[in-house]
């Protein structure tokens, strides 16, 4: 039942489970308004359930078969001469390993609709395109190392090209009938933190914040994949947050009258913690082979497919700026490359002679190199992107109490 306003409430009783969901085919546009409706039998809550521990399952038989089928079809992980001594045993270990992940994220998430027989919100299907999109482009970069039988896949130039078409396709879908009268907007044209503050932007600098941060998020998680299980784990972490953020917001979505302020203007959050529950899950499922010693490498084909999905969740549940604190430990691991690239360079130009802030980038290798035994970096990694997810999540809860002043 989908009542037509929000003086309908009247009619739940005490002890009752309220969810301000997505409604059921044929009333799509009431739900992009974040009309709230009764969920006697909590339909999204199964949902969000359904998609991560089917998403989980998927992911840790589809991650089996792929160490023995890829290992057959000789797609083994080729590694840079450059990198620490200790990576040389890696080499040969299937790699191509996030096609796994994707895979049991997009039929996951179809399952806990099919079963709940909800449809498909246009944010979800939004970040499984950011998901699958850049899949595609880490595929094309893995392939090619195998393939070419060198470390580096795809050129710099060509890697970015392939992002920035993704980001671009998704920003024209995503802006597209933005701003409707009554619709929530699935991208806000205000710049967000925990909600949206600041004046509206141009479409163009809408335009290129999206193409900055889907680029540099993949870029990012990118990074990060240089350790056993690493991105799996503390990916996991990022995408749980994701995951309370949704259901949160869903409970305080902004009706038809909006009177107190205390609501979150944003589209389908319950169906995006459907995607984000899946993607956990998946991470989850991967980690169990990806753990040290791994068995099988995500590759590109899943680095840059996480990356892309946790700017598409920043910028669906308007915390572009959150994700800053949320994914901090891939803020500090890009950091640790641009400001050994950027050092390198001034001194080199300055004295002649070039010198290093760390003795190799990205972060995790100069940890390496101190004599870190790899799992004890990844634990202490995972350490710290707990401790980002838990400030974040503290961030967001502290700004709704504080707006309850």
């Amino acid at each position: 039942m989908v009542p037509r306003d929000t003086s309908e409430w009247a009619w739940a009783r005490p002890g009752d489970v309220v969810f301000l969901l997505g409604s059921a085919p044929g009333t799509r546009d009431r739900r992009s308004q974040g009309v709230p409706r009764h969920d006697r039998y909590g339909l999204g809550l199964k949902a969000i359930l359904l998609s991560g521990a089917c998403s989980l399952v998927l992911s840790l038989f589809l991650t089996r078969w792929a160490i023995t089928q890829f290992a057959a079809w000789g797609l083994g992980q080729l590694i840079r001469e450059d990198g620490p001594k200790s990576h040389h045993l890696k080499r040969g270990t299937p790699t191509m390993g996030g096609a796994a992940i994707v895979l049991a994220v997009v039929l996951g998430y179809a399952f806990a609709k099919l079963v709940t027989w909800e449809q498909p919100s246009r944010s979800a299907l939004l970040v499984l395109f950011l998901l699958v999109g850049m899949a595609v482009v880490g595929f094309l970069d893995d392939f090619i190392k195998v393939r070419m039988q060198r470390s580096l896949g795809l050129r710099s130039k060509a890697k970015l090209l392939g992002q920035t078409g993704i980001a671009l396709v998704f920003a024209f879908l995503a802006l597209q009938g933005a701003s409707r009268s009554g619709a929530a907007d699935v991208v806000s044209h205000k710049l967000s933190f925990v909600r949206d503050i600041g004046p509206t932007l141009p479409w163009i600098v809408v335009l290129l914040l999206i193409w900055f941060m889907v680029s540099g998020t993949s870029n990012a998680t990118n990074l990060i994949d240089g350790l056993d299980g690493l991105l799996a784990g503390s990916a996991a972490l990022v995408f749980g947050a994701y995951t309370i953020i949704g259901i949160w917001q869903n409970n305080h979505l902004c009706g038809a009258s909006d009177a107190n302020g205390l609501c979150y203007p944003v589209a389908s959050p319950l169906d995006l913690a459907t995607v984000a529950s899946a993607l956990m899950g998946a991470c989850f499922g991967f980690l169990w082979w990806n753990a040290s010693p791994a068995k099988i490498i995500m590759g590109d084909t899943g680095s840059l497919a996480l990356g892309a999905a946790m700017a598409g969740f920043a910028l669906m549940t308007h915390t572009e700026l959150l994700l800053v604190i949320l994914g901090g430990l891939y803020v500090a691991v890009t950091g640790s490359v641009m400001i050994q690239v950027s050092w390198f360079k001034i001194t080199r130009r300055t004295t002649g002679v070039g010198r290093r802030v760390f003795r190799m980038t990205p972060l995790h290798h100069h940890f390496e190199l101190l004599g870190w035994e790899q799992v004890t970096i990844v634990i202490r990694f995972w350490i710290i992107a707990g401790v980002c997810a838990a400030a974040a999540l503290g961030i967001f809860y502290s700004d709704w109490l504080g707006s309850l002043r």
